[in-house]
């Protein structure tokens, strides 16, 4: 058993201040000296870009239906192993979706910091608080923080009825200094900022001032390492495009064609980079449309991948640079790759949202990939698809998976490590018949 302080960072909802604590947390320790690894519960890119930052290590994803229990629980050990503090941050609201965060919180013994936006209430802040620590035994809250205080008077207020075993560690006041900004489809990159970094020294020092010493317990996890992999890539050379119209990238994904024999080569599309000499490309989700000019250089080389025969994975955004247009959230249309027919428009408002798991033909009976949906474009295509993925929490979203000579294209954000055999079948063979 490998033995490391560990906190997971949870709330009510929502908007509660979950990732600006957390990286307030690991920048403020970091700067003490210690080696924090943090990690975010479920399916998410943006925040864990935030706390890469702050914490100057990989963020992973923890998430019980895409990698499953034996995968998280191989990830924290090996933090275990390397750090000093390991922070989790949450999803939703603490009790919210399925797996929740507090199932992921019982399934590892982690102690839980409840943040709580204390901006319109009182002395319900100790009410809320407490049925958080009451809802389920097998999930400890063990502290509490009110975020977004108007006053000192304010925090001492809410501070009021708790109980003795749910102290408040911090009250951090109302400022939009202590907060990100918004911007495309109400989501920041982490790459979108230039003052990022005072930005998180910011947060650090306000949680430094604002926080009542206490201590982190140390959470004791199970020295286990995952199988390796069989070496099914050993010689491939896999291009993945990694830039702001590509960023939704999986540090796990990465990690298991490495450990599987493949040689990554990243290039990013939006600065004119070519596409390095490769037998397989990847195309992750991003923002193409906010750089669809840029991205026409890009175009020769997908349109020669494909008539070679090459597997090309595109998933969601880098499924639209594919498509004959593309309309922007501002009804401006942008000529794309034509690779694949059809066209998509980007919309105001979700379109799809939810975990996925989808047969590819390379999957075996009962073993799917899985991975998650969010987008807010919509697509028309007269393609057909091959499939369909399915819903684990029989939500509405059930994308479609499109296949086209070497192409396969979805939706789907793919967690690699979900059926890593799977993924290498699919790199590994080339069809020759071309795109028409």
């Amino acid at each position: 058993m490998t033995a490391c302080p560990a906190l997971l960072v949870s709330a009510p909802s929502s908007g509660s201040g979950k990732t600006s604590i957390t990286a307030a947390i690991a920048r403020w320790h970091a700067r003490q000296g210690l080696k924090v690894r943090v990690f975010k519960t479920g399916p998410d890119y943006l925040d864990p870009m935030i706390l890469e930052r702050a914490s100057g290590a990989t963020v992973y994803q923890l998430d019980l239906f895409m990698g499953g229990l034996a995968h998280c629980r191989a990830l924290l050990a090996q933090a275990g192993r390397e750090a000093d503090l390991i922070l989790v941050e949450g999803v939703m609201g603490l009790f919210d979706g399925a797996p929740s965060s507090a199932d992921l919180a019982a399934a590892f013994g982690l102690p839980v910091l409840a943040v709580i936006d204390a901006s319109a209430m009182a002395q319900t802040f100790a009410a809320l608080a407490t049925g958080l620590q009451r809802f389920r035994t097998d999930v400890r809250v063990t502290g509490v923080v009110a975020n977004r205080v108007g006053s000192e008077a304010h925090g001492r207020m809410v501070a009021e009825g708790l109980p003795a075993d749910l102290p408040l560690l911090a009250a951090l006041p109302r400022d939009a200094a202590l907060s990100l900004p918004e911007r495309h489809l109400g989501l920041v990159q982490a790459g979108e900022l230039p003052d990022l970094d005072a930005r998180l020294d910011a947060w650090a020092d306000a949680w430094g001032a604002a926080r009542r010493p206490f201590d982190i317990a140390p959470v004791a996890f199970e020295d286990e390492a995952e199988p390796a992999l069989p070496r099914l890539l050993d010689g491939r050379r896999i291009a993945f495009a990694q830039d702001a119209a590509f960023s939704f990238v999986y540090p796990a994904n990465l990690d298991c064609l490495q450990a599987m024999g493949a040689t990554v080569l990243p290039f990013a599309p939006v600065h004119g980079e070519p596409m390095p000499d490769c037998d397989a490309l990847w195309l992750p989700g991003g923002y193409p449309e906010l750089h669809a000019p840029a991205l026409r250089g890009l175009f020769p080389a997908l349109t020669a991948h494909l008539q070679a025969g090459k597997p090309l994975l595109a998933e969601c955004g880098g499924m639209l640079v594919l498509l004959d247009e593309l309309t922007d959230a501002d009804g401006h249309t942008h000529a794309m790759a034509g690779l694949m027919p059809g066209s998509a428009r980007v919309g105001k408002r979700l379109a799809a949202l939810g975990l996925q798991a989808v047969a590819w033909p390379e999957c075996e009976p009962g073993h799917e990939l899985r991975g998650h949906s969010f987008h807010y474009s919509t697509l028309d295509t007269p393609l057909t698809p091959i499939t369909h993925a399915s819903n684990p929490n029989a939500g509405r979203t059930a994308e479609a998976l499109y296949a086209r000579g070497s192409l396969r294209a979805s939706y789907v954000h793919h967690y690699f490590p979900s059926n890593p055999a799977a993924i290498a079948a699919f790199f590994s063979h080339a069809d020759r018949t071309t795109p028409g």
